[in-house]
C-alpha cells in the first residue's frame, strides 16, 4: 500500500478536462513520487472513459473513480454507478480503485467481483472504522482506540470532534445531552470523559434490555454498535424535521430565526456555542455590517471582483465567458490558454492567440465541457 507521503494525490474536477490533464502532466514531470487521481463520473459512460484515458495519458498512475456525478451530493447522493467504474477499469492500463456504495465488507467483495477493480475506497469507515476487517465493534471501544492514537499523534481538537460525531452518530441521536457535551468540550481529557459517560449509559441500557428486543429506527444493529449511516433523501429529511418542504415551512424557519435573535433563550445550538465562546457576541441583524450587494443575486459582492459579483455568481460568469477574476482567484482563461499551449506543443504546432471559446474547440476537449465542483 502506498503511504500518503509516498504519493501525490490529485482530486480532479470534470470542468475543463484539458486543465486537469495539463496539471497531472506537469506534476508528473516535476515530482519524483507517483501521481494518483480521484474523479467523479459523467452521466455518459463514454465521456467518463475518455476522461480517464486523458488522465492516464497525462501521467496518472493510479485512478480512483467515484461512481457518482458531481450533482450527486448530500441528500441527492443516490446510488453510485459501478457500471461506469467497470467501463473505466476495462479501458485503462493503470490500477483503478472504486468508490461508492460500500457499507460493509461484503460490499467490498461484491464491488471487486463486478467491476474488476484493484481496490476499494469508502467513507463508510468513518462510522465503522473496522469495516475492512468485517467487524462491527462497540462504539466506545473504537473511540478508546482512536483517542489513544490521538494521544500518540496529536491533532486539532476539531478533527477529533468531527470523527467522533461520525463514529457516535446513532448513539448521539439517543443521548442528545452527550452530543452537546461533545460540542462544548475544550480538551482531549474532556472528550475521554464524554466517551466514558457514553459507555456507562450504553452498558446500563444493555443491562436493562428485554429479551427479543430489536433495534429501533430501522437500524441493522443497536445504536451502540458501529454500523453504516444511510443519508436520508430530501423527502425523508423533510419528514424527520416535520417540514412539508413548502415555502410556508421556509418562512416559518426564518421567522423562528428572527425570534432567536431577540431572545437568548431561543438561540439555536450553534449560536449558543458561539455565545459560550464569546459572551459579547450579538445576533441582532441591525448590528450586522452593511455590504455592497452582488449585481446578480443580492449576496455580498467581492470587493475586488471584476464583475461586481459574489464568488458564486462570478464563478458561473467567468466559466461561461472563459474569463479571469483575480479578485476571486478564478483563472479560467489563463489555465485554458496554458492547456491549449501544451496541447499544441504536443502536436508541434505554434500556439495561436486565444481570444474566445470558439477558438478552443480542439480534439478531445470537445466532448468534455461540463462544469463541476469538488469531488466527494
Amino acid at each position: 500500500m502506498l503511504r500518503r507521503a509516498d504519493t501525490f494525490h490529485s482530486i480532479v474536477q470534470p470542468t475543463y478536462p484539458c486543465f486537469q490533464s495539463f496539471s497531472v502532466l506537469l506534476a508528473n514531470e516535476k515530482l519524483s513520487v507517483p501521481i494518483t487521481c480521484k474523479i467523479r463520473v459523467f452521466p455518459d459512460i463514454d465521456k467518463t472513459v475518455k476522461y480517464a484515458q486523458m488522465l492516464e495519458k497525462a501521467g496518472c498512475q493510479l485512478l480512483t473513480v467515484h461512481g457518482r456525478t458531481k450533482e450527486q451530493k448530500g441528500p441527492l447522493a443516490g446510488v453510485a454507478s459501478w457500471e461506469h467504474i467497470q467501463a473505466v477499469r476495462k479501458a485503462v492500463n493503470i490500477p483503478v480503485f472504486a468508490n461508492g456504495n460500500i457499507q460493509c465488507l461484503s460490499d467490498v467483495e461484491e464491488c471487486i467481483r463486478k467491476t474488476g477493480v484493484h481496490g476499494v475506497m469508502s467513507a463508510g469507515n468513518l462510522h465503522n472504522p473496522a469495516l475492512f476487517e468485517g467487524r462491527n465493534p462497540l462504539v466506545w471501544e473504537m473511540a478508546e482506540e482512536y483517542l489513544e492514537i490521538v494521544r500518540k499523534y496529536p491533532c486539532p481538537l476539531s478533527y477529533v470532534r468531527a470523527h467522533l460525531f461520525k463514529l457516535w452518530h446513532h448513539t448521539l441521536q439517543v443521548y442528545q445531552q452527550l452530543r452537546e457535551e461533545l460540542a462544548k468540550v475544550k480538551t482531549l481529557e474532556g472528550i475521554v470523559d464524554v466517551n466514558r459517560e457514553l459507555k456507562l449509559r450504553c452498558q446500563e441500557e444493555i443491562a436493562n434490555q428485554k429479551e427479543g428486543e430489536k433495534p429501533k429506527e430501522g437500524l441493522p444493529f443497536f445504536h451502540w454498535i458501529c454500523q453504516p449511516y444511510i443519508r436520508p433523501g430530501p423527502k425523508e429529511r423533510c419528514r424527520e424535521n416535520g417540514d412539508s418542504g413548502t415555502e410556508k415551512g421556509v418562512r416559518g424557519k426564518r421567522a423562528l430565526e428572527e425570534e432567536e435573535d431577540g431572545n437568548s433563550e431561543l438561540l439555536s445550538k450553534n449560536k449558543q456555542k458561539k455565545k459560550l465562546r464569546n459572551p459579547n457576541k450579538s445576533f441582532d441583524p441591525s448590528l450586522k455590517p452593511k455590504y455592497a450587494k452582488c449585481d446578480q443575486c443580492g449576496n455580498p459582492k467581492g470587493t475586488k471582483c471584476v464583475f461586481n459579483m459574489c464568488r458564486g455568481c462570478c464563478k458561473k460568469r467567468a466559466f461561461k465567458e472563459v474569463a479571469d477574476c483575480p479578485g476571486h482567484g478564478l483563472l479560467f482563461k489563463t489555465k485554458y490558454e496554458k492547456s491549449l499551449s501544451w496541447q499544441h506543443s504536443q502536436r508541434g504546432i505554434q500556439t495561436p492567440e486565444i481570444s474566445q471559446r470558439g477558438d478552443a474547440e480542439v480534439g478531445e476537449t470537445a466532448v468534455l465541457k461540463e462544469a463541476g465542483d469538488s469531488t466527494g
